[in-house]
């Protein structure tokens, strides 16, 4: 997928994966917005501190990989993308699960501003 949307998004993703491989909670939390509705597989929360906790939590050595299923621009400033995610761990089995994020333009960057992950079984 090489749309615009995807490179949009893939931009904002890597550096999410980045900092989520390198178990860096505050540089995760930096690519949100300041009001982010933030859905991990624990209860929601607003903003980049629940963000931040939520990454925090997580365990050392976990890594995500992420492929884009789907993308729609809805608005000039808002690309939706709905991907498939394998966390991974040091300990345990790959969690694959499924992803929906908003990402949003703010002045020349883009920030995620909807995050919501989910699992199928």
């Amino acid at each position: 997928m090489t749309s615009i949307e995807a490179q949009i998004l893939r931009t904002v993703l890597d550096q999410w994966r980045s900092a989520v491989n390198a178990h860096d909670p505050d540089r995760v939390a930096s690519y949100f917005t300041d009001d982010a509705i933030f859905q991990g597989l624990h209860p929601y929360s607003v903003g980049r501190e629940g963000v931040a906790e939520y990454y925090a939590s997580q365990p050392i050595g976990m890594t995500a990989a992420y492929d884009i299923r789907e993308t729609r621009r809805l608005a000039d400033d808002l690309v939706l993308g709905y991907l498939s995610v394998d966390f991974a761990f040091t300990d345990r089995p790959v969690l694959t699960g499924y992803l929906s994020v908003i990402v949003r333009r703010i002045g020349d960057a883009w920030f995620i501003s909807h995050y919501q992950v989910s699992r199928l079984e």
